[in-house]
């Protein structure tokens, strides 16, 4: 099986090259990285159609996107176009193919404001509180309409079956890469020693903290398994998070008892840092289940695999 990365240099990208290497069916030559400046956002409706047919990949998955939340905040157009816009040129161009799209996506699809306890599921209505989380949801949106009634196969071009379209939402993703939650509270952490003073940390932010090579290792099951979307279905939308609820807070306390730092944590509200983007409250997904019906291991396993990078 062909299969393309968007953004494979990137923190899910590159968990998902990995795991991909090693899935028997990506065969001998192994998935296909597309990165920039051959694969760039800003230039999606210029090399989208290139790329797929030089590469003939027969799945996509991607993870490309503008991830900045404050910078979507600031700029809520160029959020529009690299997150929305880009979506739909590369989900057209793969409905026009007959090439499934797996289309990695956010909990900020969803406002935050649930007050019940509950996670929210994928046929929960959505309402983003922030322009990453509208440019997303506008990105789920256009590529929905590519692979339904709004988009299809294009003439003349041979089609092995119907192409399918999974999105798969996710939360609070953290891991090797770009600095993460528990790199950058390590980081404040230093900062905090060096002043003498407590640690700073949101306490009124909850959410289901995702391991990368967790989550890439579940899409590979689902390549693996076929089960991109149920039987006769175009499109399907997954919850894909770690299992348990936590507090930003109480990830901070984790994180640094796990690194060996003694530092008091002081909680704060949210409202107490100023930034241009409101994050969600309530940024807990009720997780879906795996073709196993299994569900990814809780998060505190994640980051004890985590630890000995964090360390270093």
């Amino acid at each position: 099986m062909r299969i393309a990365v968007t953004g494979s240099r990137g923190r899910l990208g590159s968990a998902l090259m990995t795991a991909l290497g090693e899935a028997p069916f990506s065969g001998p030559a192994g998935p296909i990285g597309w990165s920039r400046p051959g694969f760039d956002l800003d230039r999606a409706a210029e090399v989208v159609a290139s790329l797929l047919d030089r590469d003939r990949p027969e799945v996509v998955i991607h993870a490309a996107a503008w991830t900045d939340v404050d910078g979507c905040a600031l700029d809520p157009a160029l959020a529009r176009s690299r997150n929305a816009a880009a979506t739909g040129e590369l989900a057209r161009a793969c409905a026009g193919r007959g090439v499934d799209l797996i289309l990695m996506s956010t909990n900020e699809v969803f406002d935050g404001c649930r007050t019940d306890g509950q996670g929210y599921a994928p046929d929960d209505p959505v309402m983003p509180a922030n322009a990453y989380g509208a440019s997303k949801l506008e990105g789920e949106r256009q590529a929905t309409e590519a692979f339904t009634a709004g988009g299809g196969q294009e003439p003349g071009r041979p089609v092995r079956r119907p192409a399918r379209l999974a999105i798969v939402r996710t939360a609070w993703l953290f891991g090797p890469g770009e600095p993460d939650f528990p790199r950058k509270i390590l980081r404040a952490a230093a900062a905090a020693q060096a002043a003498g003073s407590p640690l700073r940390v949101v306490a009124d932010e909850w959410g289901t903290p995702t391991f990368s090579l967790d989550l890439a290792e579940a899409i590979v099951r689902l390549l693996a398994e076929d089960a991109l979307t149920s039987p006769g279905q175009a499109v399907e939308i997954h919850h894909v998070v770690g299992t348990g609820v936590v507090s930003r807070a109480a990830w901070a306390r984790d994180t640094l008892s796990r690194v060996g730092i003694d530092l008091a944590v002081e909680e704060v509200p949210g409202s107490s840092w100023q930034r241009p983007s409101t994050p969600p409250s309530w940024a807990v997904l009720t997780p879906t289940a795996l073709p196993d019906g299994e569900l990814l291991r809780p998060w505190q396993a994640a980051m004890a695999e985590d630890a000995p990078a964090l360390r270093r």
